[in-house]
């Protein structure tokens, strides 16, 4: 079926907060194969049924890429019968005897993703044979597969993942660090960086995280540290990674810091190494491996942002350094607003930000305090559906959503082929490929340009035109996925308002029409 682009717009022009309810028939017939009848409650799905998006779906929308629904739609995953799993929403609702123990029961099972069962996705993940590589093997690899294995594995995992705030922290702290695939020793190092900095560390101590990705050999060749060496008096330290060191991981572009502080910084930081690859031992499990070269090394005595860094630590200097900046105040604030940013609003609340702060300068930049006292402000709590998916999230949510099979073997992911690759980088949203170290943004407007690919993608994927990807109709009309009413408010949150009902029923693909309407664009 088609729909025009005068009803996108209709839907468009539909008020996403609105708290009239209603429910037109028409509705009903037009998602009957996606949910098995008109309005007829199916035990095999649950759903918000409040005017406005509860706490159970704000929480989905934002420690997760999206709810999913029941495992009767997904059981193909699972590739079992006769079992089944509970939708997202119903699952996080039992989880306590009121709303509140629920979801504080559902952030501390997150918050610990180490005990949380993920054998299905890895299980998925086992077609990637490069992402479990020691750091010299990946060099054996052309560097095109190793990109595409990393981006489809993202993929994969935010889709499928059961340990899915870590899934979303691995993508803040890839912008964070962000490495740009595509420069140098990168293009084999970022699948190391990504398993051995990022993922280790996702939900740890700030200040390791940092220290891991100052010595990351994908890190010291994208802000060219491996070049920072002092060989005589004359030599000037490379700036490039001190400056952003400063600037993006650790204080923030107004942080107090001056340029004196970047250029001792730079100071303490040369000497450090990424073997190469060299004639004769382009296999060996050395290359990639970084080391400090005491020799290349600018041992005498700094100053930076007022504290003394005596002469003759060496590579001591390091951490003492990290040490200086993962403690500043203005580190703190920096972390807490990007956090802020991506779970509250795009303009962060400032009593939110000095909160958030404060934890994270008195925990000692322990990720997981943080985040818990993030989601406990009022401010999380009342900022629902204010927050534009990027283009990476809005795909992903929407394969969560609607309960899609993705093609397990890794021959129909090459990147540059595959149309969920097309479609990432048509919308400039593919993983790992953002050229400047500040990663990608989290505001709405960069993203704006998006929607009509957004558009395209809702309607290719409700008529199953998508290669490798699947919604499976009939299965979920033989499992009386209860009725329309229900199937919206699981996409919306909440149920529709008239508007919304109203434009979705005048159009022959009202899944389509849910998937690029605005409210579902949020979150």
């Amino acid at each position: 079926m088609k729909f025009s682009r005068r009803q996108f717009l209709q839907l468009g022009g539909s008020t996403a907060l609105a708290t009239s309810v209603g429910c037109d028939s028409t509705i009903s017939e037009q998602l009957r194969p996606y949910t098995g009848g008109p309005h007829q409650v199916g035990s095999s799905f649950f759903s918000p049924s409040s005017e406005s998006i509860d706490l159970i779906s704000h929480h989905l929308n934002r420690l997760t890429f999206g709810p999913r629904p029941s495992a009767e739609i997904q059981k193909q995953f699972f590739q079992k019968t006769n079992e089944r799993r509970l939708s997202d929403y119903e699952r996080v609702s039992s989880l306590g005897e009121t709303t509140e123990e629920a979801i504080e029961a559902y952030i501390k099972e997150q918050l610990q993703p180490d005990k949380i069962d993920d054998s299905f996705c890895d299980f998925y993940l086992q077609c990637f044979e490069t992402l479990v590589l020691p750091r010299g093997e990946l060099f054996e690899y052309q560097e095109k597969l190793l990109l595409t294995e990393l981006t489809c594995a993202t993929l994969m995992r935010s889709v499928l993942s059961e340990r899915q705030l870590q899934e979303v922290m691995i993508q803040f702290w890839t912008d964070h660090f962000n490495i740009d695939q595509s420069k140098g020793d990168c293009r084999w190092l970022k699948a190391w960086d990504d398993r051995e900095v990022i993922r280790k560390h996702a939900l740890g101590k700030f200040p390791e995280l940092l220290r891991a990705s100052a010595l990351s050999p994908a890190m010291l060749w994208y802000l060219d540290g491996r070049k920072n060496i002092k060989e005589n008096q004359e030599d000037r330290p490379n700036e490039n990674y001190a400056r952003e060191l400063l600037e993006l991981h650790t204080l923030g572009v107004h942080g107090g810091y001056t340029q004196d502080d970047v250029e001792q910084v730079a100071r303490c930081l040369t000497g450090w190494r990424v073997q190469g690859r060299k004639s004769g031992n382009f296999y060996a499990s050395d290359i990639g491996k970084v080391g400090f070269r005491k020799d290349l090394h600018d041992d005498g005595e700094k100053k930076i942002l007022g504290r003394v860094v005596p002469a003759g630590l060496g590579k001591g200097d390091l951490d003492r350094v990290l040490d200086i900046v993962s403690q500043h105040p203005s580190t703190a604030k920096h972390i807490a607003t990007k956090l802020c940013m991506r779970f509250i609003a795009d303009e962060p609340p400032q009593d939110a930000v000095s909160t958030v702060a404060a934890s994270f300068q008195r925990s000692g930049g322990d990720i997981c305090r943080t985040l818990q006292t993030l989601f406990q402000t009022g401010q999380f709590q009342d900022n629902k559906g204010n927050k534009f998916k990027r283009p990476f999230n809005f795909l992903v949510s929407s394969l969560r959503a609607t309960g899609a099979t993705i093609n397990r073997t890794n021959d129909s992911w090459h990147l540059d082929r595959h149309p969920l690759g097309k479609y990432l980088l048509r919308m400039g949203d593919a993983p790992f490929q953002y050229p400047t170290p500040d990663g990608y943004p989290q505001e709405i407007s960069p993203w704006l340009g998006t929607l009509l690919w957004r558009w395209d993608f809702a309607l290719k994927l409700s008529q199953n035109e998508i290669k490798g990807i699947k919604i499976d109709k009939q299965q979920q009309q033989e499992e009386n996925v209860g009725g329309a009413d229900q199937l919206i408010a699981h996409f919306l949150g909440r149920r529709a308002t008239d508007a919304e009902q109203k434009t979705y029923g005048e159009s022959g693909n009202g899944l389509a029409l849910l998937l690029a309407s605005p409210a579902f664009q949020m979150c």
